[in-house]
């Protein structure tokens, strides 16, 4: 059975230039640095940036759904902090664990992709609204 096609190729084209556009301005909040190229990362630092307040360690490694493995997204936590993306320090209510946030810097980085994101979304949704 044949479903019916909502969008045309022109419309669905202009969808992947808008991600890869996207994409391109994601590297450049890290600085062209390819590591944090990776959706752990996107989930890791688009969570926290959302929380908009500092996030326990244990929750923080639950954000990158990709990895199974606790371990492993420690590696990446781990990595992300000796980056100075990511400020862990003592929870005042619980000696027992760590909470994380972003760095400031990073957290202004990733207001300005997510400024020019939406004006990308906004310019493709023009677009693909324009075809007939």
């Amino acid at each position: 059975m044949s479903m019916k096609l909502q969008y045309k190729e022109s419309q669905r084209r202009e969808y992947l230039n808008m991600t890869d556009s996207i994409g391109m301005k994601w590297l450049e909040v890290f600085r062209g640095d390819t590591e944090f190229y990776q959706a752990s990362y996107w989930d890791l630092f688009t969570r926290m940036w959302k929380a908009q307040t500092p996030v326990r360690k244990t929750d923080a490694l639950k954000f990158m759904v990709g990895i199974k493995s606790a371990q492993t997204a420690s590696k990446y936590v781990e990595t992300a902090i000796k980056k100075g993306l990511i400020l862990e320090k003592d929870n005042p209510d619980d000696a027992r664990s760590r909470l994380l946030e972003l760095s400031s810097q990073m957290k202004e980085r990733l207001d300005l992709f997510f400024d020019q994101a939406v004006d990308h979304l906004k310019s493709s949704s023009r677009i693909i609204e324009s075809v007939d």
